[in-house]
C-alpha cells in the first residue's frame, strides 16, 4: 500500500482550469502506474486519465481527451492532472490511484486495477 494525498481541487467557472496533484508517501520505494477516477453524486467511480510508471505513456477517458493531460515527475514522487476547458458535468470527487508493481510503459485503466486509493478532492465547475 502507498499513502496518497490529493490536493488542488476547488470552484471554477466552465471554460476555466485547474491542476490536481497527488502525492505519495514517503519511503515508497516500489514502482507503480498512477491514475485518475472520478465520482459524481450518485453514480459509479469511473476513469478519467492514467500514466505508466515510466511517464512515457498516457491514456485519457474520451470524454476528457484534448482537456485533461496526465504528467508525473517520480523525483517528487507526484503525479498531476491539468484540467482545462472545464465544463459543469465535470464536477465530481476526483480520486488519484496507484496500481505496485508496474514497469515500463503499462497503462491500467480500471478501477479494479488500482490497490491504493487517496481520498479525494471535490471538483466543482460551475456554468
Amino acid at each position: 500500500q502507498v499513502q496518497l494525498v490529493e490536493s488542488g481541487g476547488g470552484l471554477v467557472q466552465a471554460g476555466g482550469s485547474l491542476r490536481l496533484s497527488c502525492a505519495t508517501s514517503e519511503g515508497t520505494y516500489s514502482n507503480y502506474a498512477m491514475g485518475w477516477f472520478r465520482q459524481a453524486p450518485g453514480k459509479e467511480r469511473i476513469f478519467v486519465a492514467a500514466i505508466s510508471w515510466s511517464g512515457r505513456s498516457t491514456y485519457c477517458a474520451d470524454s476528457v481527451k484534448g482537456r485533461f493531460t496526465v504528467s508525473r515527475d517520480n523525483a517528487k514522487n507526484t503525479v498531476y492532472l491539468q484540467m482545462n476547458s472545464l465544463k459543469p458535468e465535470d464536477t465530481a470527487v476526483y480520486y488519484c490511484a496507484a496500481k505496485l508493481g508496474t514497469y515500463g510503459n503499462y497503462v491500467p485503466q480500471s478501477v479494479a486495477d488500482f490497490g491504493s486509493w487517496g481520498q479525494g478532492t471535490q471538483v466543482t465547475v460551475s456554468s
